[in-house]
Parts: structure tokens; C-alpha cells; sequence
């Protein structure tokens, strides 16, 4: 069977090492990390899984940036699966089949009161070569404000569960963990850090927990995915819909350029991929949005020369604005406010007092009189001259029927 070896340069984090140290650093490092990777025999259109990452839990106590500011150190267009809550043969066992035939290795977060229905399950796990974490012993969705003596038991029972259904195989149990529902607690965070066990997070879900088709598990994976370009997978083996979506998802990640990446954890004879602390950011410091920004263009003026600051006076209604001096002098006329003449003929006569008051009357001829009639002409209002009070009718029309005559009404 051939052999590929996958160099550092864009699967792990020895490519930097081989560029200083030469061709035999970069073998020793790729042979350390166990990054060889075989083809897939019977399947050549299987994506396969491209390297072996070997991790310390106790350098980096939480990962998954869904929670944590820290991830696996994954390259651009690489992913790590995840499967929780088996075993379940009904479906696990249709998973284990798929990653077979396609060469894929993940890691499995058991749990306890699942392995003991179906140990023989847990078992298939470390014959395939998966990873095999714990996911407590009943998948209580309430550690994030449980006791913590509680919490405890629940995680201790779970992995005595896993190692039991192991036969008491501790080696084959990673000290890998993932909190059910993801619902962190610090305290919980803290007792599994003691341990040496590694709290597992996720990069993106799939949501195949949720009652949704497999298509639509299938579409978050790839958009979850694309969006952040690597990173961890979280996906339930227990659930039917996943069964359907995985083949299209490795398919699928297959043909966009992405690579299948197998975490382990570090034992004395195993050590740790070396790595570097920004590698274990899902984008490094350097890739800032700044960075991303287009520059700024360089403009390029005609003259350096600085226009003229204005002068009071180019402010003034003297008629004429001058330009500093040294520049030469040129007039320039200032444009005037334009005001409209008064026409005293259109101002509107000042209401007499008794034209608000009923109980005054302005007797005939008088001024008030005179004021009204002038008042009624230049409106276009008619007057009625009704017992020696003179009344005006807003809007009414001038009287032009023939024979009517001003006076007292009743008089004719």
C-alpha cells in the first residue's frame, strides 16, 4: 500500500521547523506527530483522513471557540468530526460504517448509562480506531448550576461506565470530555482541569439534534464550515438524520479542499505535535480586519499650494469683495437680500373695538363707521346696517340687487 506524507507545511505545525533545521528536523517532527496517512484501499474517491494530532490536555484545559478562546491548532481547511451521545447500535453502528469506508477516524463523547446498555458499542469505537471520550453518566442538560458534588459524580460515574464497558481498558478512555448541552460551569471546568481532562467545546454545530431534515444538517455543516474555514464539528451518532447527512458531508468536504484530522492525546510514548500558542487561535493575531482593509490611496495633487484664508471683509454688504493682497485685486459684486416694496394699499385696516364687543356700537358716520365701511370695501365684504350696529359678514359678497339701499332694516 502506498504511502503519502503530508509535510508541515500545510498540516501541522512543523512546516516552520523544516524551513530552519532542514529535511531531517521536518521527518523526526512528522514521524513524532504520527502524521502519516494512508490511502484508502477499495475506496480512491474516499477523502481519507490526513493526519494524527497529538495533544496535551493539561496545556490547554478547555478548547472549542463556541465557549473558549482557544481551538485545536488546525490548518486552513482542515476539520476534526465529533460525535456525542452513543452508543446507540441502531444508528452508531451505520456511522461506524460510513467513516470505515471512507478511511475517516473521529472522536466519539460517550455516555455512561449508554455504554452500560450497550458496551459492545464502546468496544466497536476502539477496534475502528476512534478516539473515545465521555459525556457524563446521564447527560444531565443542568451541570451549568448543579451541586458541584453532583457534577462531580456525574462525571466520574460516566467514565468508569465508558472504562468498564472497556473492560477496564483506562488507554483506550482519552481524558476528553464535553459538557452535555454544552452548559459550562466554572466549577466543573475547574475539577476536570484537576484531573488532567480536557473540556471539549465545538468551532460549529450541524443542529442535527434538532428536528430537522438531514438536507438542512447537511447545508449548516458546509455553511458552519465554510464560515470559518476549519475547526471542530459537533454531531450526534444517534440520530437518524445524521446517518443520512454524513456521507454527503464527506463527499462534499472532500471536494471543497478540506482535510479530516484525527486528535489523540499525548502519552509518554506518544508526544505532543509541537505547536505554536497562536496556532491554537482560530485566526491568528496577524489576521486582524485591519489587515483586511484596502489601503489607502495615495492621492497625487496638482499643487501643494494652500488656498487663501477669507477676510472679514469678504463678508460684508459693502457691494464689493477684494482678494488679498500679493494676489492681485479683483472686484467682484456680492449678491443683495432681495426685499419687497410695501404696497400700503394691501394692508388690512385695524378692527374697530366694537366689532368685538356687542354692547359697543359706533354710531353712523362716525369714525368707526367709516373704519368698517373702508374695512368691508377693501375686504370685499358686505355691511347691514341692523339697528344702529354695524355688522360684517366674513366672506359674503357685495350686494348688487337693484333697489337696495343702506339702511335701518324694516325701513322700507
Amino acid at each position: 500500500m502506498r504511502r503519502r506524507l503530508m509535510t508541515g507545511e500545510n498540516r501541522g505545525g512543523c512546516g516552520s521547523r523544516a524551513g530552519a533545521v532542514g529535511a531531517l528536523a521536518l521527518f523526526l517532527c512528522m514521524a513524532a506527530q504520527g502524521a502519516f496517512a494512508g490511502e484508502c484501499p477499495g475506496h480512491p474517491d474516499a477523502i481519507g483522513t490526513s493526519r494524527t494530532l497529538v495533544i496535551d490536555p493539561r496545556q490547554h484545559p478547555r478548547i472549542g471557540t463556541m465557549q473558549y478562546a482557544e481551538t485545536l491548532p488546525l490548518n486552513d481547511h482542515e476539520v476534526v468530526l465529533t460525535f456525542d451521545d452513543g452508543p446507540l447500535p441502531a444508528h452508531s453502528n451505520q456511522v461506524l460504517d460510513i467513516l470505515a469506508a471512507q478511511c475517516v477516524k473521529a472522536t466519539f463523547f460517550e455516555i455512561g448509562r449508554m455504554a452500560q446498555a450497550f458496551p459492545e458499542g464502546v468496544r466497536k469505537l476502539r477496534d475502528a480506531g476512534h478516539t473515545i471520550g465521555t459525556h457524563s453518566q446521564n447527560h444531565p442538560l443542568s451541570m451549568n448550576h448543579m451541586p458541584i458534588d453532583r457534577a462531580r459524580q456525574e462525571i466520574d460515574n460516566g467514565i468508569a461506565s465508558i472504562k468498564k464497558a472497556l473492560g477496564d481498558d483506562e488507554s483506550a478512555v482519552a481524558p476528553f470530555f464535553r459538557i452535555p448541552g454544552l452548559l459550562r460551569a466554572e466549577g466543573v471546568e475547574d475539577y476536570l482541569a484537576g484531573k488532567g481532562i480536557q473540556v471539549w467545546s465545538a468551532d460549529f454545530p450541524a443542529d442535527d439534534w434538532r428536528p430537522v431534515s438531514s438536507s438542512r444538517v447537511y447545508e449548516l455543516a458546509m455553511q458552519r464550515l465554510q464560515a470559518k474555514g476549519k475547526g471542530i464539528l459537533l454531531l450526534h451518532d444517534i440520530q437518524a438524520r445524521t446517518v443520512v447527512a454524513l456521507p454527503k458531508i464527506l463527499r462534499e468536504l472532500k471536494a471543497r479542499g478540506f482535510h479530516i484530522v484525527h486528535v489523540v492525546p499525548a502519552t509518554p510514548d506518544r508526544p505532543a505535535t509541537p505547536t505554536e500558542p497562536r496556532q491554537w487561535l482560530m485566526h491568528s493575531p496577524e489576521e486582524n480586519v485591519a489587515a483586511r482593509w484596502p489601503a489607502i490611496p495615495h492621492f497625487v495633487f496638482t499643487s501643494s499650494e494652500m488656498l487663501p484664508a477669507p477676510e472679514p471683509a469678504d463678508f460684508s454688504w459693502s457691494g464689493t469683495a477684494a482678494e488679498p493682497s500679493g494676489r492681485g485685486t479683483r472686484s467682484t459684486s456680492w449678491p443683495r437680500p432681495q426685499v419687497s416694496p410695501i404696497d400700503a394699499t394691501s394692508l388690512l385696516p385695524i378692527p374697530a373695538r366694537h366689532l368685538f364687543e356687542p354692547g359697543i356700537s359706533s354710531p353712523p358716520g362716525g369714525a368707526g363707521q367709516r373704519l368698517a365701511n373702508a374695512s368691508a370695501e377693501t375686504m370685499g365684504m358686505t355691511t347691514v346696517d341692523a339697528g344702529r350696529s354695524l355688522r360684517i359678514i366674513p366672506g359674503s359678497a357685495p350686494l348688487t340687487v337693484p333697489g337696495l339701499r343702506r339702511g335701518p332694516i324694516g325701513a322700507h
